[in-house]
């Protein structure tokens, strides 16, 4: 089974870039055929806001499985892989919105939240709420609602309504490589992680990348090392890893297929690389992750 790729599909407004469902909405889709798949691992080509107001429960990124509260805020990144909790329902608002509708918003603000924080050793998807960021919160994201639920939405008005959202989140959320680079070297790191996103099957080669964000192996390491504390090629090999476990836990694929796909000219090359990495064979990898 692959892991289901969803795309970003609104109801409505198709071509603004954001959308706001409640959660208990989202828990009644996992009765649709199409939809059934919301409780299993799956991989999202959005960015999604987890805004948690009432009872408690878990969501699971990647591997790991979060606990959230009324006042909890999850974020989960483009191309991440995440699954609802069906179980304990926790009710709140799913804030669905597109890289171009980020992009847009960032044009307007300077906020620390970013899409790349995943590869961050430190990184944690979830933070709570003081009550008083929270109610504040409560206000602008009904605003947005009656906002989208108009035929015609002033978008400038939900843009700036959005862009309040994510500057009130982001000063409760700790802050991550940003506050250690200049503008123009967040930039190139930002790019620098789009590049590993679209290119981890074909090289595993640092210089390689810094030839492609046209500068030296040397100037994007000092980045990365910023950014991290890690340096390219640990942030390469950490990439690799987390598609790796994705694919050998929920893909349940052959580990010479995967070793295929990820580039090993030898699957005897890719078990070293994975043991590595993981202290794990991808086969013991798996078998612990299948239960």
């Amino acid at each position: 089974m692959n892991i289901p790729k969803v795309q970003f599909n609104p109801k409505v407004h198709k071509n603004i870039g954001i959308e706001i469902i409640e959660l208990s909405d989202i828990y009644k889709r996992s009765d649709d055929d199409l939809e059934n798949f919301i409780a299993k691992p799956h991989r999202i080509k959005f960015h999604n806001i987890l805004y948690i107001t009432q009872g408690r429960g878990t969501h699971f990124i990647d591997f790991n499985t979060y606990t959230t509260q009324a006042g909890s805020v999850v974020f989960i990144n483009k191309n991440q892989v995440h699954a609802f909790d069906l179980i304990n329902q926790p009710q709140g608002k799913l804030i669905i919105f597109t890289d171009e509708y980020l992009d847009t918003i960032l044009t307007t603000i300077k906020t620390p939240l970013s899409a790349h924080n995943y590869l961050l050793t430190s990184y944690s998807p979830t933070f709570s709420l003081s009550k008083k960021i929270r109610n504040t919160c409560d206000v602008l994201l009904t605003e947005i609602e009656k906002e989208y639920q108009v035929k015609d939405p002033n978008l400038n008005f939900l843009n700036l309504i959005f862009s309040a959202v994510l500057t009130k989140l982001s000063s409760e959320r700790t802050r991550s490589f940003e506050q250690y680079l200049s503008e123009s070297r967040t930039e190139k790191f930002m790019t620098f992680i789009e590049l590993l996103e679209v290119n981890y099957t074909n090289t595993r080669d640092a210089k390689i990348y810094a030839d492609m964000l046209h500068m030296t192996y040397k100037s994007l390491n000092q980045i990365c090392k910023l950014a991290t504390k890690q340096t390219t090629k640990q942030l390469i090999d950490a990439y690799i890893i987390l598609e790796a476990k994705r694919k050998l836990s929920i893909e349940n694929i052959r580990v010479q297929q995967l070793a295929d796909e990820l580039g090993f000219d030898e699957v005897t090359n890719f078990v070293k690389y994975f043991k590595k990495n993981t202290l794990l064979t991808p086969s013991q990898f798996k078998k612990l992750n299948q239960g």
